[in-house]
């Protein structure tokens, strides 16, 4: 049997972490789908989808996507049914991430990266080397 879904959309909200009693990562986030062809009828023009990410995945779901990221999930469909707390039964359906992937750069109006996990990059002074002469495997 096969069971494997591709998704690239864009986080509806921040991604939500939390750990088993096990101590195993979990991360809980929805992703907005844009449709090939738009509704003529006023509907969304997008699907949602909820995404459950676990591990190490979950880990970096978190330290590193936010709001408004466009991302690409790998993983799996899932459906499990449970009881809400108003005694009605309920069935959901959700994607499970095996891999998830950002798909752009953050935005630099929220002063850089996402929960502090930015990176600098040096800056060269001097004039940029001639292109011929540049070595990209040199010791610098």
């Amino acid at each position: 049997m096969i069971n494997r879904v591709v998704l690239v959309g864009r986080l509806t909200r921040d991604p939500e972490l939390r750990t088993t009693t096990t101590g195993k990562s979990v991360c809980t986030f929805s992703i907005a789908v844009t449709k090939k062809i738009k509704p003529s009828d006023g509907s969304p023009d997008a699907d949602f989808f909820n995404v459950t990410a676990w591990g190490q995945t979950a880990d970096y779901v978190s330290n590193y996507l936010t709001k408004g990221r466009l991302v690409g999930v790998d993983g799996r469909l899932q459906s499990r049914k449970y009881t809400a707390s108003d005694g009605s039964n309920r069935e959901v359906i959700e994607v499970v991430a095996d891999n998830v992937q950002g798909l752009d750069r953050p935005r630099d109006d929220a002063g850089g990266a996402p929960h502090g996990g930015g990176h600098t990059a040096a800056v060269a002074s001097g004039p940029a080397p001639d292109p011929d002469e540049y070595d990209p495997f040199a010791d610098n």
